[in-house]
């Protein structure tokens, strides 16, 4: 479980979700930010527990389509990520457009939950058992809301610009540094999804 619990905070990558949300940080108050961060994540949680109740079988019965399939797209996603990550730090990220309301579903999609979040929440839905899934997700986004909210408190403490400059900087080589571990996992995900789909159309 603990394992699965730091393979998917790689995968959901605070530090670039904290970046990404400076704008949002600074047009909002405080007291409005927590509350529209704290609906996006209890729609992600939401969304994660669907996905860890059912696993494949929203693949296979809803959409019709093999999970291999979604695996190596995931994996592919998380490369390109982890690619931009890498080459172009925050400069990736564009300020969400939108009226409070909409800010929560922009937030928790696709950046919280994406092809390759999902794609954990349902290989843990296959190793671990159902109340270990269900606690799992429920560390994964606490400790994700604590660290943003943790960043964005040390960050306003900061009171000084060339201070509050340098750690942005530092904010930035984490996500630089995060990018090839998310790249990484990207890989592993496709060979693992190209190797599972060789071996089964071995076997038939």
């Amino acid at each position: 479980m603990i394992a699965a619990i730091f393979s998917f905070l790689v995968m959901l990558n605070p530090f670039a979700l904290f970046l990404y949300l400076k704008p949002i940080m600074q047009d909002l108050s405080d007291a409005d930010f927590r509350s529209v961060f704290l609906k996006a994540s209890v729609i992600s949680f939401s969304i994660f527990l669907v996905f860890l109740l059912f696993g494949d079988m929203v693949f296979q019965k809803v959409f019709r389509i093999n999970f291999e399939s979604f695996r190596i797209f995931g994996g592919i996603v998380l490369f390109s990520f982890a690619y931009i990550f890498i080459v172009q730090g925050k400069k990736a990220f564009i300020q969400i457009k939108g009226d409070l309301h909409d800010l929560a579903s922009e937030i928790a999609l696709p950046f919280m939950v994406g092809a390759g979040t999902i794609s954990l929440t349902v290989l843990m839905s296959e190793r671990l058992v159902l109340w270990q899934g269900v606690l799992a997700l429920a560390i994964i986004v606490l400790t994700n809301y604590a660290v943003i909210m943790g960043l964005k408190q040390i960050r306003n403490s900061m009171h000084s610009k060339k201070v509050r400059l340098a750690f942005d900087k530092n904010m930035e080589l984490l996500l630089r540094i995060n990018g090839f571990f998310l790249g990484a996992i990207g890989v592993d995900m496709v060979v693992t999804g190209v190797s599972n789909l060789i071996l089964a159309h071995v076997e038939v």
